[in-house]
């Protein structure tokens, strides 16, 4: 099963995330299909805390992708802020 979940980067005690397409079988931080945006929960000032690339993100919900948990929250989160900076 092809799932859209988060992958850990960043320093110690400095979380940074990508959103990546995977087959469930791998890793968290291991091989992914696609990149398709990031979430920085640590993110001040100026810095831009999350995107996603919404033409992919509906590609592969399309084709039948699972969200986790956290990444449906990340989703409903971009879309409320979308319409605000529109």
């Amino acid at each position: 099963m092809v799932v859209i979940r988060l992958s850990r980067g960043g320093a110690k005690a400095r979380p940074f995330y990508n959103i990546v397409v995977a087959d469930k079988r791998n890793r968290r931080d291991g091989r992914f299909i696609e990149r398709i945006g990031f979430y920085n929960p640590l993110a001040k000032g100026g810095e831009e805390p999350l995107r996603i690339a919404q033409d992919r993100l509906t590609y592969w919900l399309g084709v039948g992708a699972q969200a986790s948990e956290t990444v449906e929250r990340l989703i409903k989160q971009a879309a409320k802020a979308a319409p605000a900076a529109a």
